[in-house]
Parts: structure tokens; sequence; C-alpha cells
């Protein structure tokens, strides 16, 4: 079978069309997930769902987050990632308004979320799938409107020492505050940053000290949060990620992330292959589909 786009079709149609051609394949030459999910460029037109894990799953009845708002700004338009299930777009715009109070940026600059429909992605995420991550930079927004391009070359500031041991001289007391407001709210399952990061946290936590058990060491994660929020009431197809470590998770706790091979990797390992949609959960076929 083959599918053709013609110049007159709308583009949210369009870019099912080209998903489904890519699929209308034998089976034994499916492409990956990531190039289906990809290539689809508007929300499936359902109820808002999530089905399956953050790193192994979709999302039907997505909504994006605006690129401006009166306190954040989307980063990376061209990605196309700003889609999210509706209670995190929710959490995130309300989040955003609370910075000005919370540290007293203007606002706050918003990375990748999703794609239009979940999925895996081309690149830079494993997770990201089911609409309820957000990447959250630590650069303060300016105090003005961003252009399109300025949005695409603006690097974001990195947080961490060029050694990895410890934060970097743009690590201030706003980024600080910013993580603990965001790893403060109950909605909030998880929040990754670097290990130099967790590690000032936990030399400047003062006071309650129980929301830095939610935040999490991760690979990268140098000069952003990585919010992920926990499924949403009634969101039955949702699988949830096991139960966050007790303790605060500083101290030797740490210690891993701080070592040899964790800081200096040996180069080498066969590549993962890219996920097939077999992998996925069955209702994630429906939602590439719909239209």
């Amino acid at each position: 079978m083959r599918l053709s786009v013609s110049p007159l079709m709308p583009a949210a149609l369009a870019g099912v069309v080209v998903a489904l051609s890519l699929w209308t394949a034998p089976a034994w030459a499916e492409p990956p997930a990531k190039e289906l999910f990809g290539a689809v460029t508007r929300p499936a037109d359902l109820p808002s769902r999530v089905l399956g894990f953050y790193a192994k799953g979709c999302l039907a009845g997505a909504e994006a987050l605006p690129a401006d708002g009166p306190a954040w700004q989307v980063m990376r338009p061209s990605r196309n990632r700003a889609w999210g299930h509706p209670a995190l777009i929710a959490f995130l715009e309300k989040f955003a308004r609370n910075a000005p109070r919370t540290n007293g940026w203007p606002g706050i600059l918003v990375g990748d979320i999703a794609q239009p429909r979940g999925g895996p992605m081309k690149t830079g995420h494993a997770s990201h799938q089911i609409g309820l991550d957000a990447d959250v930079w630590l650069t303060p927004m300016p105090p003005r409107v961003l252009s399109s391009q300025e949005r695409e070359d603006i690097a974001a500031a990195d947080m961490v020492r060029d050694d990895k041991l410890d934060v970097s001289t743009n690590w201030t007391k706003g980024q600080h505050a910013l993580i603990k407001a965001a790893a403060q709210q109950p909605q909030v399952e998880r929040i990754f940053v670097n290990a130099a990061i967790k590690k000032a946290l936990c030399r400047e936590a003062t006071g309650d000290r129980s929301w830095l058990r939610r935040v999490r060491p991760m690979y990268g994660h140098n000069w952003h949060m990585h919010i992920r929020m926990a499924c949403p009431a009634g969101e039955t197809d949702c699988q949830s990620q096991d139960p966050v470590p007790p303790g605060e998770g500083c101290g030797k706790e740490l210690d891993y992330w701080f070592s040899d091979a964790v800081l200096h990797p040996r180069p080498g390992g066969k590549p993962k292959p890219p996920m097939e949609m077999s992998a996925l959960p069955q209702a994630c076929r429906a939602v590439l589909k719909a239209p």
C-alpha cells in the first residue's frame, strides 16, 4: 500500500499520513517506534489518556503548553515537544506563575515535554513518552520575549563544574529555590538533576529537608531539572514508578555518582536496538492512527 500527501492536505492530517505510510511496510520492515511518533505533528483527536510507562508508552489527547505565558517561554520550538497531559500543562503554568515569588525570576524557560502523541523520540530522551515529564531550564527567563531564533540558539547555563565534582559559578540560591519549590509539590513524583546539583542541595538545605528525597541524581542534567509528575487520578493505564527510596539521598548514597566509573566511563558497549511498536501498549497503535 502506498500513501501520498497532497499539497492541499491540512498539515495535521499530513503528519498522520506520513506516519501511516511508514507503518504500512511489511511487519518485518516496520520502522522503529521513534520514527512513527516523530513523524506526527499534531495530537490524537481523542480524550486525554496516558498509556504505559514514562519510558515505554504514548499519550492521547495531548495539550500544548503555549509558547509564551505570563511567566514562561518555550525553548527549542522547532522540536515540537511542548505537548503534555493536561494535568502537567496546568502544573507548569501554575508553577511558572509562582516563580517570581519563589526566587525572584521573571519566569521559567521550558524545554522538552513530549511529542504530540508521546512515544519514543528520535533524539535526546529515553523517557518523556507519556506527557508527564518536563525539562525546566535552570537559566532564568529574561525579562523580554525571546525571538524564535533566540529560542533555538541560546545555550542554557551549565550548573556543573568541568571536573563534575560540584556545581559551577552559575549556581545560585535562585536555582536552589526553584528545585525545592518543584520538589515540594504533591503531584511531583521525582526530579532528576546532575549529581553535583544534588550534592549542592544536600549541602545547602536547611529546616525541613524532606523534599530532598524526591530529587534524584541522574547522568547529564547539568543545565535543567527534569520534573516527573505522578500518574494523575483516574489514569488507570498509566504505570507508576517504584516509590522513591526513604531518606534524603545525601551522603554515602551519592558516592556512586562521583566514582571514576561514572565520571570517566569507558567507551564501548553495543547500543540498544531502537524500540519497536510491539514494545508499547497495544492501544498506542490506535493513538498513532487516530486523526
